[in-house]
Protein backbone atom coordinates (compact mmCIF):
# COMPACT_ATOMS: atom_id res chain seq x y z
CA UNK A 1 0.00 0.00 0.00
CA UNK A 2 1.13 3.66 -1.10
CA UNK A 3 -0.44 6.57 0.75
CA UNK A 4 0.36 10.13 -0.42
CA UNK A 5 0.04 12.99 2.16
CA UNK A 6 0.48 16.75 1.13
CA UNK A 7 0.12 18.66 4.51
CA UNK A 8 2.05 17.92 7.98
CA UNK A 9 -0.99 17.85 9.92
CA UNK A 10 -2.44 14.84 7.81
CA UNK A 11 1.83 13.70 7.95
CA UNK A 12 1.50 13.88 12.09
CA UNK A 13 -1.74 12.54 12.26
CA UNK A 14 -1.14 9.63 10.38
CA UNK A 15 2.38 8.67 12.29
CA UNK A 16 1.04 8.79 15.82
CA UNK A 17 -1.57 6.26 15.01
CA UNK A 18 1.74 4.12 13.83
CA UNK A 19 2.89 1.58 16.46
CA UNK A 20 5.48 -0.15 14.60
CA UNK A 21 9.44 0.37 13.25
CA UNK A 22 9.43 3.16 11.52
CA UNK A 23 12.10 3.72 8.34
CA UNK A 24 12.60 7.02 6.71
CA UNK A 25 14.21 7.65 3.57
CA UNK A 26 14.26 11.48 2.54
CA UNK A 27 14.98 12.91 -1.15
CA UNK A 28 13.88 15.93 -3.39
CA UNK A 29 12.78 14.01 -5.74
CA UNK A 30 12.96 13.61 -9.55
CA UNK A 31 14.21 9.41 -8.01
CA UNK A 32 16.21 7.38 -9.84
CA UNK A 33 17.44 3.66 -9.08
CA UNK A 34 19.81 5.16 -6.10
CA UNK A 35 16.77 6.00 -4.23
CA UNK A 36 14.78 3.39 -4.91
CA UNK A 37 17.73 1.39 -3.03
CA UNK A 38 17.32 3.24 -0.15
CA UNK A 39 13.68 2.31 -0.40
CA UNK A 40 14.24 -1.31 -0.78
CA UNK A 41 16.50 -1.21 2.17
CA UNK A 42 14.06 0.22 4.37
CA UNK A 43 11.15 -1.71 3.39
CA UNK A 44 13.41 -4.85 4.29
CA UNK A 45 14.23 -3.62 7.39
CA UNK A 46 11.29 -2.22 8.93
CA UNK A 47 7.22 -2.18 9.31
CA UNK A 48 6.18 0.98 7.86
CA UNK A 49 8.27 3.20 5.58
CA UNK A 50 8.08 7.08 5.50
CA UNK A 51 9.55 8.90 2.70
CA UNK A 52 9.73 12.40 1.50
CA UNK A 53 9.69 14.26 -1.54
CA UNK A 54 10.73 17.62 -0.78
CA UNK A 55 12.77 20.62 -2.50
CA UNK A 56 14.47 22.29 0.15
CA UNK A 57 15.04 25.83 -0.54
CA UNK A 58 17.25 25.96 2.18
CA UNK A 59 20.17 24.03 0.82
CA UNK A 60 19.94 25.90 -2.15
CA UNK A 61 22.54 29.08 -3.10
CA UNK A 62 22.67 31.95 -4.27
CA UNK A 63 23.71 30.17 -7.58
CA UNK A 64 21.69 27.36 -7.70
CA UNK A 65 18.37 27.82 -9.33
CA UNK A 66 15.80 26.32 -6.49
CA UNK A 67 12.26 26.82 -9.47
CA UNK A 68 14.41 24.97 -12.18
CA UNK A 69 15.36 21.47 -9.70
CA UNK A 70 12.80 19.18 -11.38
CA UNK A 71 9.64 18.32 -9.89
CA UNK A 72 8.51 14.92 -11.17
CA UNK A 73 5.92 13.83 -8.62
CA UNK A 74 4.10 11.59 -10.38
CA UNK A 75 6.76 9.53 -12.30
CA UNK A 76 8.25 9.55 -8.71
CA UNK A 77 5.41 7.79 -7.42
CA UNK A 78 4.90 5.42 -10.28
CA UNK A 79 8.38 4.27 -9.63
CA UNK A 80 7.76 3.87 -5.85
CA UNK A 81 4.83 1.99 -6.06
CA UNK A 82 6.34 -0.73 -8.65
CA UNK A 83 9.24 -0.62 -5.77
CA UNK A 84 5.99 -1.28 -3.10
CA UNK A 85 4.57 -4.22 -5.92
CA UNK A 86 7.75 -6.51 -4.62
CA UNK A 87 7.07 -6.25 -0.77
CA UNK A 88 3.63 -7.46 -0.46
CA UNK A 89 2.22 -6.09 2.74
CA UNK A 90 4.23 -3.65 3.78
CA UNK A 91 3.44 0.31 3.82
CA UNK A 92 4.57 3.25 2.27
CA UNK A 93 3.49 6.95 3.37
CA UNK A 94 4.92 9.38 0.63
CA UNK A 95 4.97 12.76 2.23
CA UNK A 96 5.02 15.21 -0.29
CA UNK A 97 4.31 18.54 0.36
CA UNK A 98 3.08 21.10 -1.66
CA UNK A 99 4.60 24.45 -0.08
CA UNK A 100 8.01 24.88 1.67
CA UNK A 101 5.58 26.00 4.54
CA UNK A 102 4.04 22.48 5.65
CA UNK A 103 7.96 22.26 6.64
CA UNK A 104 8.97 25.32 7.71
CA UNK A 105 6.09 27.44 8.98
CA UNK A 106 5.95 31.11 8.42
CA UNK A 107 8.86 32.23 10.70
CA UNK A 108 10.82 29.40 11.15
CA UNK A 109 14.01 30.45 12.56
CA UNK A 110 15.95 27.68 13.26
CA UNK A 111 19.07 27.07 12.03
CA UNK A 112 21.11 23.41 12.58
CA UNK A 113 24.26 23.85 12.09
CA UNK A 114 27.31 20.81 12.13
CA UNK A 115 30.60 23.16 12.23
CA UNK A 116 32.84 20.30 11.79
CA UNK A 117 32.09 19.07 8.38
CA UNK A 118 30.50 22.56 7.25
CA UNK A 119 33.69 24.29 5.74
CA UNK A 120 35.86 22.12 4.62
CA UNK A 121 35.35 20.35 0.85
CA UNK A 122 32.16 20.31 -0.46
CA UNK A 123 31.58 23.16 2.08
CA UNK A 124 34.12 25.65 0.88
CA UNK A 125 31.86 25.63 -2.44
CA UNK A 126 28.26 25.62 -1.27
CA UNK A 127 28.39 28.05 1.60
CA UNK A 128 25.84 27.00 4.08
CA UNK A 129 24.77 24.22 2.04
CA UNK A 130 24.79 21.52 5.14
CA UNK A 131 23.57 23.75 7.30
CA UNK A 132 20.36 23.73 5.10
CA UNK A 133 20.79 19.69 4.80
CA UNK A 134 20.64 19.53 8.69
CA UNK A 135 18.28 21.86 9.24
CA UNK A 136 15.77 20.23 6.72
CA UNK A 137 16.50 16.72 8.29
CA UNK A 138 15.81 18.06 11.07
CA UNK A 139 12.81 18.97 11.09
CA UNK A 140 11.64 16.06 9.01
CA UNK A 141 13.17 13.87 11.80
CA UNK A 142 11.29 16.04 13.93
CA UNK A 143 7.46 15.13 12.33
CA UNK A 144 8.44 11.72 10.93
CA UNK A 145 10.06 10.30 14.00
CA UNK A 146 12.07 7.12 12.59
CA UNK A 147 13.57 4.52 14.29
CA UNK A 148 16.13 4.15 11.14
CA UNK A 149 16.59 7.09 8.28
CA UNK A 150 18.54 5.86 5.05
CA UNK A 151 21.16 8.01 3.14
CA UNK A 152 23.06 7.17 -0.08
CA UNK A 153 26.86 7.80 0.07
CA UNK A 154 27.15 9.57 -3.44
CA UNK A 155 26.90 12.78 -1.26
CA UNK A 156 29.12 11.61 1.71
CA UNK A 157 29.69 14.59 3.48
CA UNK A 158 26.40 15.13 3.57
CA UNK A 159 26.10 11.69 5.46
CA UNK A 160 28.75 12.67 7.78
CA UNK A 161 26.70 15.20 8.77
CA UNK A 162 23.42 13.94 9.28
CA UNK A 163 25.56 11.06 11.10
CA UNK A 164 27.01 13.90 13.30
CA UNK A 165 23.78 15.64 14.12
CA UNK A 166 21.97 12.56 15.03
CA UNK A 167 25.05 12.26 17.64
CA UNK A 168 24.96 15.90 19.05
CA UNK A 169 21.26 15.80 19.80
CA UNK A 170 21.28 12.48 20.82
CA UNK A 171 18.41 11.39 18.22
CA UNK A 172 17.29 8.22 18.55
CA UNK A 173 17.55 7.79 15.05
CA UNK A 174 19.97 4.81 13.41
CA UNK A 175 21.59 6.89 10.62
CA UNK A 176 22.61 3.86 7.58
CA UNK A 177 24.29 4.93 4.32
CA UNK A 178 24.10 3.20 1.62
CA UNK A 179 26.61 1.99 -1.18
CA UNK A 180 26.66 4.38 -4.45
CA UNK A 181 24.52 2.70 -7.58
CA UNK A 182 26.28 3.31 -10.64
CA UNK A 183 25.92 3.00 -14.27
CA UNK A 184 27.27 0.00 -16.41
CA UNK A 185 29.60 3.10 -17.25
CA UNK A 186 30.84 3.78 -13.48
CA UNK A 187 28.89 6.75 -13.84
CA UNK A 188 26.90 7.55 -10.12
CA UNK A 189 23.72 7.76 -10.63
CA UNK A 190 22.29 11.05 -10.30
CA UNK A 191 19.29 13.17 -11.07
CA UNK A 192 21.80 16.29 -12.65
CA UNK A 193 23.06 13.30 -15.32
CA UNK A 194 20.12 14.74 -16.86
CA UNK A 195 21.85 17.70 -17.69
CA UNK A 196 25.14 15.99 -19.48
CA UNK A 197 25.09 15.21 -23.38
CA UNK A 198 26.07 12.70 -25.09
CA UNK A 199 29.68 13.98 -25.07
CA UNK A 200 29.62 14.70 -21.82
CA UNK A 201 28.71 11.57 -20.03
CA UNK A 202 31.60 9.89 -22.32
CA UNK A 203 33.76 12.66 -20.59
CA UNK A 204 31.73 12.52 -16.56
CA UNK A 205 33.60 8.79 -16.92
CA UNK A 206 37.17 10.45 -15.79
CA UNK A 207 35.46 11.21 -12.45
CA UNK A 208 34.98 7.66 -11.30
CA UNK A 209 38.21 6.51 -13.18
CA UNK A 210 40.24 8.88 -11.18
CA UNK A 211 39.09 7.36 -8.53
CA UNK A 212 39.82 4.18 -9.51
CA UNK A 213 43.32 4.72 -10.33
CA UNK A 214 44.59 6.14 -7.03
CA UNK A 215 43.01 4.12 -5.38
CA UNK A 216 44.54 1.27 -7.09
CA UNK A 217 47.82 3.14 -7.27
CA UNK A 218 47.09 3.36 -3.13
CA UNK A 219 46.83 -0.36 -3.11
CA UNK A 220 45.66 -0.45 0.61
CA UNK A 221 49.49 1.04 1.91
CA UNK A 222 49.35 3.99 3.89
CA UNK A 223 53.18 4.46 2.78
CA UNK A 224 52.25 5.20 -0.76
CA UNK A 225 49.59 8.15 0.80
CA UNK A 226 52.21 10.78 -0.66
CA UNK A 227 52.87 9.66 -4.01
CA UNK A 228 49.37 9.27 -4.38
CA UNK A 229 49.38 13.09 -3.47
CA UNK A 230 51.99 13.65 -6.22
CA UNK A 231 49.18 11.84 -8.81
CA UNK A 232 46.23 13.55 -7.69
CA UNK A 233 48.53 17.15 -8.52
CA UNK A 234 49.26 15.88 -11.10
CA UNK A 235 45.20 14.88 -12.40
CA UNK A 236 43.84 18.46 -10.81
CA UNK A 237 45.94 19.88 -14.26
CA UNK A 238 42.23 19.44 -16.11
CA UNK A 239 40.31 22.66 -14.97
CA UNK A 240 37.14 20.85 -14.92
CA UNK A 241 37.76 19.35 -11.24
CA UNK A 242 36.59 21.52 -8.25
CA UNK A 243 38.41 19.31 -5.95
CA UNK A 244 39.75 15.64 -5.74
CA UNK A 245 40.91 15.19 -2.02
CA UNK A 246 42.10 12.03 0.13
CA UNK A 247 40.17 12.49 3.34
CA UNK A 248 39.77 10.22 6.51
CA UNK A 249 36.25 8.66 5.98
CA UNK A 250 35.49 9.60 9.31
CA UNK A 251 36.49 12.57 10.37
CA UNK A 252 37.11 14.55 7.07
CA UNK A 253 41.01 15.44 8.24
CA UNK A 254 43.64 16.16 5.44
CA UNK A 255 45.77 14.34 8.31
CA UNK A 256 46.12 10.87 7.68
CA UNK A 257 48.65 9.94 9.75
CA UNK A 258 46.41 8.08 11.93
CA UNK A 259 44.06 6.82 9.23
CA UNK A 260 42.73 3.04 8.74
CA UNK A 261 40.04 4.34 6.44
CA UNK A 262 40.09 6.84 3.98
CA UNK A 263 38.07 8.27 1.27
CA UNK A 264 38.71 9.78 -2.28
CA UNK A 265 36.01 13.05 -2.65
CA UNK A 266 35.97 14.39 -5.63
CA UNK A 267 33.67 16.92 -8.10
CA UNK A 268 34.41 17.49 -11.54
CA UNK A 269 32.26 20.17 -13.53
CA UNK A 270 31.09 20.07 -16.66
CA UNK A 271 29.54 23.18 -18.16
CA UNK A 272 27.20 24.25 -15.35
CA UNK A 273 26.95 21.00 -14.30
CA UNK A 274 28.86 19.63 -10.75
CA UNK A 275 29.60 15.67 -10.61
CA UNK A 276 29.80 14.10 -7.10
CA UNK A 277 31.84 11.03 -6.35
CA UNK A 278 33.72 9.50 -3.72
CA UNK A 279 35.37 6.24 -3.01
CA UNK A 280 36.63 4.80 0.32
CA UNK A 281 39.40 2.32 0.56
CA UNK A 282 41.01 0.74 4.11
CA UNK A 283 44.63 1.31 4.78
CA UNK A 284 47.56 0.14 6.61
Amino acid sequence: MVKLIRTTNELISCRDQEKERIGFVPTMGNLHAGHISLLEKALRDNDVVYFSIFVNPKQFGPSDDFQKYPRTLEDDLELIQKCNSNFEGKKIVVFAPEKPQEVFPLNYSQTVAVPTFNNIVEGRFRLNHFDGVATVVYRLFEIVKPHNAYFGLKDYQQFLVIRQMVKDLAMPIEIIGMPIIRETTGLALSSRNQYLSTEQKQEALNLYQSLLKISNFIDGKKAKLAMAKKEINTILLDAKWNYLEMRDAETMSEDLTKSSRITLVAVYQLGSTRLLDNLQLEVK
